[in-house]
């Protein structure tokens, strides 16, 4: 792809749990031919570690991320080839405030926060670049570009839902990680593509991660034998 074509969406991982959100919501955005910029926070890859086992470091990011993106919700290696697209995936250390996502100048189509911590709200709601992170998401925000941000935690405090309520004011999408069981989920790895799924539609990424909704009770049952 030519260089100068290229626009993609910028990635954020706090350090929320969630790491299989961030994971499904990868594999979905270059299933769908799109290129990524990808931004991991220190406190993420802590959780990352925890979650998974995997250590994230900037040396061998591009082997760890294909780890990551080949391991299933359930902690299962391998559950998942590795995606096509892969060379196509940027990847800017969090501390890293020179990055090119860093200024409005630099292409891309948006943002998606997955998952996003009440450390990682407060700080974009309030305009905070403390990290990479916080400052690609304010540069979203004064571009007016589209911004994502799946919230993973609970229970939420008034200060919280105040942030929250900010970031919908100034034109963000704010996206609980909530799965729905009307998909007809049948394993972990359902809920976290149902939230994924959300993520991209709020996004206008085209994907196949759950099943929709058509107006039909009991679409998603199995059908007696």
């Amino acid at each position: 792809m030519n260089k100068q074509q290229r626009r993609p969406w910028v990635v954020g991982v706090s350090g929320a749990s969630g790491t299989p959100y961030a994971a499904a919501v990868l594999r979905g955005l270059l299933a769908a031919g799109e290129s990524v910029d990808l931004v991991v926070s220190r406190a993420s890859r802590l959780t990352l570690l925890d979650e998974t086992g995997i250590a994230f470091r900037d040396a061998h990011w591009r082997e760890d991320l294909a780890t990551w993106l080949a391991r299933g919700a359930d902690g299962k290696p391998d559950t998942f080839g590795v995606p096509e697209g892969l060379d196509d995936v940027r990847y800017w250390a969090a501390g890293d405030l020179a990055a090119g996502p860093s200024s409005g100048s630099y292409a891309v189509k948006g943002m998606l926060i997955v998952p996003a911590s009440t450390a990682a709200v407060a700080g974009v709601a309030l305009g905070l670049s403390k990290d990479l992170l916080q400052r690609v998401a304010s540069v979203t925000l004064k571009e007016r570009r589209p911004l994502v941000v799946a919230v993973r935690e609970t229970p939420l405090n008034g200060q919280t839902l105040k942030h929250m309520v900010t970031l919908d004011e100034a034109g963000a999408v704010v996206l609980p990680a909530s799965p729905a069981f009307y998909a007809g989920a049948t394993h972990i790895q359902d809920l976290v593509d149902f939230v994924a799924g959300r993520v991209l539609d709020a996004a206008g990424v085209p994907h196949r991660l759950y099943r929709r909704w058509e107006g039909e009770l009991g679409g998603a049952l199995p059908s007696a034998g």
